[in-house]
């Protein structure tokens, strides 16, 4: 035991150089850390009683998934999806197989995390000599010498909110954190979006809040940065996330640009301190003037800012269909598939009030992480009806195609030795190529469990 005690604290020294802080040192809590997350996901180590020796592998216990829910899931998504639902039903209700992605903050000093991600079996989503072309649109014009850095610090911002509420800045106005420290001249990182993935279910650690200190990375669902590759972000863009948080994609878009303004708004006060602490922990103060918190209800937000901003994201809320499968009861899962048939009016709004928002040439991007079509293609078929000067633009050539190497798209590629085919003949039952011109579905299937994720690019006519 002793020599077992002498490397566990061997290992927990090298990682403390990174911030991460100490578990109790637990038969529990080292067997069940989901930084090893392998093949065995899950499981804990118990002692049998009246035993010191003899140790059983017992896997956690796993959260019920909602019958009701499920029930609704097979009857619309077998429709929709067609041959797609099985394998994706699988996946959704298998939260073990689920992958996660690891998004770096280009803001915090870089230690050796990239050499511990490539030594666990990481590797980057986006090569960087593509990033910049797929998500930038174009090179950063600000130096990247004499960089002020500031520590990395930690704690996971994509599960929850923080615990730590007596840390989150008073949000009275757009500013989203007070500075701890006086300004000094900051010359930013170049853009740089950098995701890092494990073709397993290989958890990575989150890190711990510290006041003062930026994070080092982001953990995510990588399917979510596909809105924001689709937004192309450029240097000097003014850019609105309408429904921000808890503030993953505004963090993703500070990464791959240095726009001249980023309006994050959430209406919700509880939902605005989640997102204010978020982006406290991962961007610099010099910043603060640059990405401003908004709390303005997104249904009339183009009405008081009409063609302000050059890009604008709708990452709407939808029936998040990985959450909403586990509804804690019968009871919440009846409320919630109440809450669903109301949801594309609001979807439609949002939307509406994005189109009014950007100016003319600019563009709007709208996401769910539900593979619902109500929600999905029918918002967007709506409001292009409504709306004469918007025009949908065909994302499958641009972001299915070279992705499909890790995302699996609706209609599901083909693969013919190793060439991939655009265009594959089979089609989900209700999804017409019509609508393939409204949008992508990122659909969870073994092996590629991201998702799900539906985003479509409309611009608006000059």
């Amino acid at each position: 035991m002793s020599e077992l005690k002498l490397l566990i604290n061997r290992f927990y020294s090298a990682w403390r150089t990174i911030g991460f802080k100490r578990p109790k040192l637990t038969w529990t809590s080292l067997c069940s850390c989901n930084c090893h997350a392998g093949p065995e996901v899950g499981l804990k180590l118990r002692v049998k009683k009246g035993s010191s020796n003899k140790v059983i592998k017992g896997r956690k216990k796993e959260r019920a998934s909602c019958q009701q829910v499920l029930d609704h899931f097979d009857q619309q998504y077998s429709q929709e999806l067609g041959h797609l639902w099985a394998s994706a039903r699988a996946v959704l209700l298998d939260p073990h197989s689920w992958q996660y992605g690891v998004m770096l903050n280009r803001f915090s000093a870089v230690t050796d995390i990239t050499q511990i991600l490539r030594s666990q079996g990481f590797s980057t989503l986006l090569p960087q000599t593509d990033a910049s072309s797929l998500l930038c649109g174009g090179s950063s014009t600000v130096s990247n010498s004499e960089q002020q850095v500031e520590k990395d610090s930690p704690h996971d911002t994509s599960k929850g909110p923080p615990n730590d509420s007596h840390l989150l800045p008073n949000i009275t106005s757009h500013a989203f954190s007070q500075d701890l420290q006086s300004e000094t001249s900051y010359s930013l990182p170049h853009p740089s979006l950098q995701c890092y993935i494990h073709p397993y279910p290989h958890r990575f650690p989150s890190q711990a809040h510290r006041p003062g200190q930026l994070k080092q990375y982001y953990l995510l669902n990588a399917a979510s940065l596909l809105p924001v590759l689709a937004l192309q972000v450029r240097d000097g863009e003014k850019v609105l996330d309408l429904c921000s948080a808890p503030g993953g994609k505004a963090l993703a878009i500070m990464q791959c640009a240095n726009p001249a303004l980023l309006c994050c708004n959430e209406p919700d006060p509880h939902r605005r301190n989640w997102l204010a602490k978020t982006l406290e922990s991962f961007l610099p103060r010099s910043l603060n003037s640059r990405v401003i918190v908004s709390a303005q209800d997104g249904r009339s937000f183009g009405q008081t800012e009409v063609g302000t901003y050059d890009k604008v994201l709708v990452d709407a809320p939808c029936s998040n269909d990985r959450s909403w499968l586990y509804s804690c009861s019968s009871q919440q899962g009846e409320h919630r598939l109440k809450e669903r048939t109301r949801l594309p009016a609001l979807q439609a709004q949002l939307l509406r009030s994005a189109l009014t928002a950007v100016r003319p040439g600019g563009v709007v991007v709208y996401s769910t992480c539900t593979l619902s079509s109500s929600e999905n293609y029918s918002v967007v078929e709506t409001v292009l009806n409504d709306c004469p000067d918007a025009e949908p633009e065909d994302l499958w050539e641009e972001i299915a195609v070279p992705l499909s190497k890790y995302f699996a798209f609706s209609p599901a590629h083909a693969d013919h030795g190793g060439e991939t085919v655009p265009k594959p003949s089979l089609q989900p039952l209700n999804v017409s190529s019509y609508h393939q011109r409204h949008g992508i579905l990122v659909v969870p299937q073994p092996g590629k469990t991201w998702g799900p994720m539906f985003l479509s690019r409309i611009r608006r006519r000059k």
